[in-house]
């Protein structure tokens, strides 16, 4: 049985929905553009929506990108490369991005690596020395760290590892 469609919000509605929604996390303006298109709101109507969000202050990009980079760092994991793809895919600006991206801690950044990768580590064990090094870089490369960190770090854990008899 098909649903029958849903008719198009009005501007009125959207915006407070839309400000219902930002008031409950932080968002971009690309991800209420995507809601008020799928709420039916038609082009020029969302783009006086969004210019009210903005102004009222329940849009902010840089306050969006540090949340952004503060919770998939955190919570994800996730590396600096990572993190900025997915702010760029979000239309963030370059500055924005940049100085998020410097509220991360150098020492912090090696550490939440090393971590990671000794989680994995057991994942790998048991396999010859190159392949382990080789999965273990995939592993760090796809959640968006740099290489050079990501080598220094997996011959920091893999030299640790030949002292270790836990490994």
């Amino acid at each position: 049985m098909e649903k029958p469609e849903k008719s198009p919000l009005s501007p009125e509605k959207a915006l407070y929905r839309a400000a219902a929604l930002c008031s409950r996390c932080e968002q971009s303006e690309a991800d209420i553009r995507t809601k008020l298109a799928t709420w039916g709101v038609r082009p020029e109507d969302a783009e006086s929506i969004i210019d009210r969000l903005v102004r009222e202050n329940y849009l902010n990009e840089e306050r969006y990108a540090h949340a952004f980079v503060r919770d998939k760092f955190r919570f994800g994991s996730w590396g600096k490369i990572k993190i900025a793809y997915a702010l760029r895919q979000k239309h963030i600006a370059e500055t924005h991005i940049a100085e998020a991206l410097e509220e991360i801690g150098e020492e912090e950044y090696g550490e939440a690596l090393l971590a990671a990768l000794r989680t994995k580590m057991h994942s790998v064990k048991g396999r010859q020395p190159m392949q382990q090094r080789a999965a273990l870089y995939r592993f760090a490369a796809s959640r968006g760290y740099e290489s050079s960190m990501i080598s220094r770090a997996i011959s920091t854990l893999l030299s640790d590892s030949s002292d270790d008899d836990s490994w």
